[in-house]
């Protein structure tokens, strides 16, 4: 394989060999690293702006084309500030989009495994020997409630003999 197609294949990423791509975390990763430099743009961008209005007041009437060219450079920069700002929130968005996706997989994951542990407990338990138990449990319950009944139940040894 060239360089050239390997370099547009992403053959020289050593990130991503063997594995079909970056990790979510590693993507994840990058994007905040992408936020943070963009935010640093953006406010290099702002102060730049700030600086250009400034030099275009101070300049004002006196020297009319210096305030023109400050103002045209503002206008450059505000410019760019609205891309990093389209810019930024696209990122974003694919951020948000990447932890829920990561959240769902991780869900999606442990609620397998709790399959796989039910289905591993169940695995030792047979109906019939359920049913059975049931059975007996509610038996051992009616025998217990008329033992209960006849204990709680007046002795009426006097009251059976008339006088």
């Amino acid at each position: 394989m060239s360089k050239i197609s390997k370099f547009f294949k992403g053959g020289g990423s050593a990130g991503s060999k063997g594995r079909g791509g970056p990790s979510p975390q590693e993507a994840l990763a990058r994007l905040r690293e992408t936020e943070e430099m963009l935010s640093k743009k953006q406010e290099y961008l702002e102060t730049r702006i700030e600086r250009e209005l400034a030099v275009a007041r101070q300049h004002g009437t006196k020297n009319k084309r210096a305030a023109l060219q400050a103002l045209k450079r503002k206008k450059r920069y505000e410019k760019q500030l609205n891309q990093i700002d389209g810019t930024l929130s696209t990122i974003e968005f694919q951020r948000e989009a990447l932890e829920n996706s990561h959240t769902n997989t991780e869900v999606l994951k442990n609620m397998g495994y709790a399959a796989q542990a039910m289905k591993k407990v169940h695995e030792n338990m047979d109906l019939d020997k359920i049913d059975d138990l049931m059975q007996d449990i509610t038996e051992q319950q009616d025998v217990a409630q008329e033992i209960s009944d006849a204990i709680s139940n007046r002795a009426t040894f006097g009251d059976e003999f008339d006088e």
